[in-house]
């Protein structure tokens, strides 16, 4: 049963890269003030899922907040951002990505490979916990994703892939997911207390995309009210998150 559920999962957050190709059919500027009430919503899926599920789990599992909780937690936090700073894997929540020079291209789809690896890992080690702490999880991926494949799809066009091209290839970037997930599934039966240094580490991955990616999207937007909506989607992203509490 956790075999099927993390698999079925993996798989479509990996399928979710298709989600780029709708670039092509809409308006740009119509696409760009989506795309940032996505970003909105995810800032709110990933901060609730790290502080509604994931940190109680680790408490609940550990009996107490013990500070190896926190240690993974930082290391959460490091694991992210090591992969931003040397990796060069980049969030872009921008069609244009204009900020992106050409030859990074290919440093985003290696940089998404790993990322989309650790989501596997994370998805994986979570439905070993639950399979309501997984769908949790996979829901937060899921939110975060949408976004971060649009603008990874405008990244490539900009660095000069061809349409098909970088379908083929950030499809087989998110791929890399399943083998996370099966890793994690696999070492996980075997290696006792997988899950409680895993949860905590996925904790604080979370939080660090949520406030070091992405809340600084929202912050360049000046309008009032579109401010407004940004903090109200942003808080329906927690609620969701709040509102999945009854399933586990």
């Amino acid at each position: 049963m956790v075999w099927a559920y993390t698999l079925t999962s993996v798989v479509i957050v990996s399928i979710l890269s298709l989600v780029g190709v709708v670039t092509l059919a809409l308006n740009k500027e119509f696409l760009k003030k989506i795309l940032i009430i996505l970003v909105a919503f995810s800032t709110g899926a990933l901060i609730g899922g790290a502080f509604l599920h994931l940190l109680p789990e680790a408490v609940d599992i550990a009996g107490s907040f013990t500070p190896k909780i926190a240690y993974y937690l930082f290391v959460g936090i490091m694991l992210f951002f090591i992969l931003e700073k040397f990796l060069r894997w980049r969030h872009c929540h921008d069609i244009d990505c204009k900020e992106h020079p050409k030859h990074l291209g290919t440093m985003n789809l290696v940089g998404d490979g790993a990322h989309n690896f650790i989501d596997g890992l994370l998805i994986g080690s979570s439905y070993m916990v639950s399979i309501p702490l997984g769908i949790t999880t996979t829901v937060a991926v899921i939110a975060h994703e949408i976004p971060q494949e649009l603008g990874d799809f405008g990244v490539l066009l900009h660095s000069g892939f061809k349409v098909k091209k970088a379908i083929i290839y950030n499809l087989l970037s998110a791929c890399t997911a399943i083998l996370g997930a099966i890793i994690a599934l696999l070492v996980g039966a075997r290696a006792e207390n997988f899950s409680n240094f895993m949860i905590p580490i996925t904790a604080g991955g979370f939080i660090y995309i949520a406030l070091s990616g992405l809340v600084p999207e929202l912050h360049k937007e000046n309008l009032f009210w579109r401010n407004l909506l940004q903090l109200l989607v942003l808080i329906a992203g927690i609620i969701v998150m709040y509102l999945l509490l009854s399933a586990e």
